[in-house]
C-alpha cells in the first residue's frame, strides 16, 4: 500500500490532499478515513490504497500511522492566556450567543455566514479550556 503524509485537510470541507511517497499528490476525503477519525493534521503519516476517480487519483482506506509530534501540555500552558485576557473573550461570546438564542427563539436558525465565525470562536474557546 502506498503512504505518505497529509499535504493539507479541511475538516469543514471534508477533503484535503495526501503527498504520496515517490508520487504526485491524492486528494482524500472523510469518507476514507478511519471511523473514530474526524479530520487529519498536516504532516500526519498515513497509508492508503489508491483508485482512479472522475479527476484523478483518490485515497481509499487511509490508516495513520503515525501523527506529528503535538505540543507538549507544559508548552501549551506556557501559551496559556492569562485569566484577565480572556474575560473580555468569554464575555464578548455570551453577548454573541444571546443573539443566536434569539434567532432561535425568533423560530429561525442562523445565516451560514454568521454562524461559522460562531462555531470557530466557540472551538477556540474549547481549545484554550482544554489546555
Amino acid at each position: 500500500m502506498p503512504q505518505g503524509k497529509v499535504k493539507w485537510f479541511d475538516a469543514e470541507k471534508g477533503f484535503g490532499f495526501l503527498s504520496q511517497d515517490g508520487g504526485p499528490d491524492v486528494y482524500v476525503h472523510a469518507d476514507a478515513l478511519p471511523g473514530e477519525t474526524a479530520a487529519l493534521k498536516p504532516g500526519t503519516r498515513v497509508e492508503f490504497g489508491i483508485a482512479q476517480g472522475r479527476r484523478g487519483d483518490q485515497a481509499l482506506q487511509v490508516r495513520v500511522l503515525d501523527a506529528p509530534a503535538s505540543v507538549t501540555r507544559n508548552q501549551a500552558q506556557a501559551r496559556r492566556k492569562r485569566p484577565d485576557e480572556m474575560v473580555p473573550i468569554v464575555e464578548d461570546l455570551i453577548r454573541v450567543l444571546d443573539g443566536v438564542g434569539e434567532t432561535y427563539r425568533r423560530g429561525r436558525h442562523p445565516e451560514r455566514t454568521s454562524a461559522r465565525p460562531v462555531a470557530k470562536l466557540l472551538r477556540a474557546l474549547a481549545d484554550e479550556l482544554e489546555l
